[in-house]
């Protein structure tokens, strides 16, 4: 028997509403120049990103109920729902939710799904809003949450309880709360870091409702300089089906391109930024054959009684036609030190 649990997101519409037109009249009041803020545009994107992933996903939840149904009829446990089983079972989905958006930072077949959600320059409510049209990625990291006896309806509750948690830390306007909740919750100060493209940065704070986990596995980062937002590539479009699927497309162009089924499989199941040895190697040799030139004409003032010319290295002012190759530019080379998207 399916358990009777309540739609948390569909409950939860008229607070993201209210919250969203206090989080803007707040900026026309107390403006912010040093904020991300809003912009119309992006916007209107996050929110219609947000209304196109009702639909995907509503596509998507039919195979994958099924098959989450199939695993919860083989596996001999089964959790009742209980008023201490529930908070127990959310705190499993939030463990899992940790590992399974941790792993979309890291598998770039995965970051395409995920990328949508960090592809805004802005930091506020509606931001939470734009989430992925691709969401069938997920699926595979809360099987073993079914297999141990969560019901696939609890673990959609528990899903759409950490979803609603998540909108208040997707804003500017809170500054850090006090240490205790600051230690053991997600808050918006540790969400701005997730959401930063600065290095030091990069892929922390995965936490949904609880950063404890971050800082168990060695991914929690404080926040300490003030976030720049977006992509360490930022895509300059506001078309909702372009935000959506740009990601895929850069890794269909990028497989494309490649010479080995070992490098095919890299530009898919490695990081966002991974690039082949060979192309790495390449770009350095590039950037150390352009640098050596410039340091060659540079004229010698610490002696300049010498006026006689330099016969004996007159090679150093001739181009390098040696390694000429070294100089030639390298497909994908720009995008060693950057995230690929």
């Amino acid at each position: 028997m399916s358990p009777n649990l309540p739609d948390v997101v569909l409950w939860s519409i008229p607070a993201f509403v209210l919250l969203t037109v206090v989080e803007m009249v707040s900026y026309r009041l107390h403006p912010d120049e040093d904020a991300a803020g809003y912009e119309t545009k992006d916007a209107a994107t996050s929110v219609g990103m947000g209304l196109g992933s009702l639909v995907f996903d509503a596509l998507w939840k039919i195979p994958i109920v099924a098959l989450y149904t199939a695993v919860y009829a083989l596996t001999p446990l089964a959790i009742p729902v209980l008023w201490w089983t529930v908070p127990l079972m959310l705190l499993g989905q939030d463990f899992f939710y940790y590992w399974s958006h941790r792993g979309h930072h890291v598998i770039r077949i995965l970051w395409a799904c995920h990328v949508v959600h960090h592809s805004s320059r802005k930091f506020n409510l509606t931001t939470a809003l734009r989430q992925p049209w691709t969401s069938w990625t997920v699926w595979p990291f809360y099987v073993p949450l079914i297999a141990l006896g969560v019901h696939p309806a609890v673990l959609a509750f528990c899903s759409s309880a950490n979803l609603v948690y998540q909108f208040w830390v997707h804003t500017e306007r809170v500054g850090k709360l006090p240490r205790p909740f600051e230690f053991v919750l997600n808050t918006p100060s540790h969400h701005r870091v997730h959401h930063a493209s600065q290095g030091g940065y990069l892929d922390r704070n995965f936490g949904g409702i609880l950063i404890i986990w971050d800082r168990m596995f060695g991914s929690f980062t404080a926040e300490t300089e003030r976030p720049v937002f977006g992509l360490t590539k930022n895509i300059a479009t506001y078309n909702p089906l372009r935000v959506a699927t740009h990601e895929y497309a850069a890794i269909a162009r990028d497989v494309r391109a490649a010479r080995t089924w070992p490098e095919r499989a890299g530009r898919i199941f490695r990081g966002p930024g991974w690039q082949p040895r060979a192309v790495v190697a390449a770009a350095l040799a590039a950037s150390a054959a352009t640098a050596t030139p410039a340091l060659a004409t540079e004229p010698a003032t610490a002696d300049a009684s010498a006026t006689e010319p330099a016969t004996a290295d007159a090679s150093a002012t001739e181009p390098a036609t040696a390694d000429a190759s070294a100089t030639e530019p390298v497909a994908g080379g720009a995008a060693v030190a950057e995230r690929a998207v």
